[in-house]
């Protein structure tokens, strides 16, 4: 990718470990905990393999269309989801992202020959730029935000970035946990919140690379 083998190692390293994080949480919670939690390892998991520096690995040509076809099924999962929860529709924008960049990305796309982690360095700009910059704003907002819910509330920062009091409340341990609806159902813990910060991060870095 455009920042070098060592950025795409910590792309790599960061959403395998996010992945992990939320394949673990597909063993505990509710049902739709852990229908998020496993459309989330999914997310977390893709990511990682595209990463991946181009000098390590290049993916066949036949990879990009089975990454279209399972990020298209997932977009097609995350629509019927969103009935049951607005939080679906940001896994709809995540798959929907991997769809396009699976197919700007693939060999013969035009201005393009590797994938998001490999280097479009090589190739040069691709993608349809008001599309990527839409995405990019998209994710930058949504880092914001995420990261405003991880700041303890009253500060000049946490305000900025979106945070309340409501969003983050003390635990009886003196820790902070999330509250709101949130943290009553297990989905907003700080940890599980970090770990969509990051995979919010490596998106953004990843369609950069665009």
């Amino acid at each position: 990718m455009h920042g070098g083998a060592l950025a795409g190692w910590l792309l790599m390293a960061l959403c395998a470990v996010s992945g992990a994080y939320c394949l673990l949480r597909t063993r505990t919670g509710t049902p739709q905990e852990r229908s998020t939690a496993r459309g989330e390892a999914l997310m977390g998991f893709g990511m990682a393999a595209m990463a991946v520096p181009a000098a390590v690995l290049t993916l066949p040509e036949w990879a990009w269309a089975v990454y279209g076809a399972v990020f298209g099924a997932a977009a097609l999962r995350a629509l019927w989801s969103a009935r049951r929860g607005a939080h679906h529709l940001h896994h709809l924008v995540g798959s929907l992202a991997m769809v396009y960049m699976a197919v700007t990305m693939a060999p013969g796309a035009a201005g393009t020959g590797g994938h998001a982690g490999h280097g479009a360095a090589a190739g040069g700009a691709g993608g349809v730029p008001l599309l990527t910059g839409v995405l990019l704003l998209y994710y930058a907002l949504y880092v914001l935000r995420s990261a405003g819910h991880l700041i303890p509330a009253g500060t000049g920062v946490a305000s900025f970035a979106g945070g309340s009091t409501e969003g983050v409340v003390r635990s009886g341990g003196g820790g902070l946990r999330a509250g709101g609806a949130g943290g009553a159902t297990g989905e907003g813990t700080e940890l599980t919140m970090a770990c969509r910060l990051t995979m919010g991060i490596a998106m953004f870095a990843m369609l950069l690379t665009l």
